[in-house]
C-alpha cells in the first residue's frame, strides 16, 4: 500500500505534513529505505556536529537519532495494538520529557545507531505480518483516529523530517 490509500479518517489532519513526505513508495519499501538511508545519514554527520544545538533549549543530533528511535516504538506499539486489539485508545506521549530522560549526549553515535537499527529492523518485522486489511484497522492515539497503516507512514515521514532540520540547521 501507499500512503495515497489513506483516507482522510486515518490520522489526525496535523500528522499530514509528515505523510506528505513519504513520496509513492509503499510502506516497506518507505520502511527499509528510510532505514538505510538514517543510518547513512547520522554515520555522516562530523562527530564536532552530533552534541551541537543551533539554540538553547534544541535537541542536539543526538537527541534527534534518540527522539526517532523513540518514536518508531511508540507508533509501531500504536499500531500493534490497532491490529491486535478492537477499539484501542491510547495515550499520547511528551516527546520532551523522552528526550530529557534519554541520556543521549552520553552514549556514542555507533551505539545510537545500532539501537535504531535494531528497533527500525523489529518495526519492518511488525509492518511484514500484518494484512492490508488488518492495516487498516483503526484505533484513537491522543484522542484523535489513527489507523495503523497510517502510524507507520507517520513514523517514515517523521524521520525524513528530523533529517532534513538536521541538515538545514545543523550543518
Amino acid at each position: 500500500m501507499i500512503k495515497d490509500q489513506l483516507t482522510s479518517g486515518e490520522f489526525d489532519p496535523y500528522y499530514g505534513i509528515y505523510i506528505d513526505k513519504v513520496g509513492e513508495k509503499s510502506l516497506l519499501d518507505a520502511l527499509k529505505e528510510g532505514r538505510d538511508d538514517t543510518i547513512q545519514f547520522f554515520e555522516s554527520i562530523p562527530n564536532s556536529k552530533l552534541e551541537y544545538a543551533y539554540a538553547e533549549g534544541k535537541w542536539t543530533p543526538k537527541d534527534l537519532l534518540l527522539h526517532l528511535i523513540d518514536v518508531d516504538r511508540v507508533f509501531s506499539i500504536r499500531a500493534l495494538f490497532f491490529v491486535r486489539s478492537k477499539d484501542a485508545n491510547l495515550s499520547g506521549f511528551d516527546e520532551n520529557a523522552f528526550a530529557k530522560n534519554s541520556n543521549a549526549n552520553t552514549r556514542t553515535i555507533a551505539n545510537l545507531i545500532e539501537e535504531y537499527k535494531a528497533v527500525r529492523n523489529a518495526t519492518i518485522a511488525l509492518f511484514e505480518s500484518i494484512s492490508e486489511d488488518v492495516l487498516k484497522n483503526i484505533g484513537k492515539a491522543s484522542g484523535s483516529a489513527l489507523s495503523a497503516r497510517a502510524a507507520g507512514f507517520i513514523i517514515c515521514g517523521h524521520e525524513i523530517h528530523h533529517t532534513e532540520v538536521i541538515q538545514e540547521r545543523y550543518l
